[in-house]
Parts: C-alpha cells; structure tokens; sequence
C-alpha cells in the first residue's frame, strides 16, 4: 500500500486528504487565500462494498493505493502558478483524513 501524494512530478509521502499531509496548507502568494481552492486530483483505491439484499451498497472499508495531485487552482484570483504548500499555524487542527 502506498499513500503517496505526486504534484508535479514530486513526491510525498505520508497521509492524506485532499492532497495534504496533516499539518499542512494550501497558500496563494498572488493574493493571499488560505481557505478556497480546486483540486483536481485522481485516486486509485481499493474498496470493500457490502451489498444488502435489496441491492444497496455501501463502502465498508477503502485504502487509497495511490493519490496524484494534478492541479491546484485558487478560488479567489485563478491563479495555478502561485500556489504553494506551507505548515499550518501552530495550535491548529491537523486535516483529518478523507
């Protein structure tokens, strides 16, 4: 199992949600935004469905096998180049896994 985060042909690894590693924030340097971004991400998992007689599924279980950030974009200018990963303020709550 690997839960490896690729973004731009680098690699972290470590938990994830969302493309982050607790701890961890996204930053626009053109205008400053913490909060608002789109993530184009894909993901390669591997589920345990649990189908109840009626024919209605649920995940039981899943394990993220490989997650690979393609693109961030800030929600508040547009910009894809100014994006950046940076340590979260000390004292915040750690992103807790998706």
């Amino acid at each position: 199992m690997s839960d490896d985060l690729t973004v731009d042909g680098a690699t972290t690894d470590g938990p994830l949600a969302g493309g982050l590693e607790p701890g961890a924030r996204f930053r626009c340097d053109q205008c400053g935004n913490v909060t608002r971004f789109d993530v184009i991400a894909s993901e390669r998992t591997r589920r345990y469905l649990h189908f109840d007689l009626g024919g209605s599924s649920a995940v039981d279980e899943e394990e993220v096998l490989e997650r690979t950030v393609e693109s961030v974009t800030c929600r508040w200018c547009g910009r894809d180049d100014a994006v950046r990963v940076e340590p979260a303020p000390a004292g915040a709550d750690p992103v807790a896994p998706a």
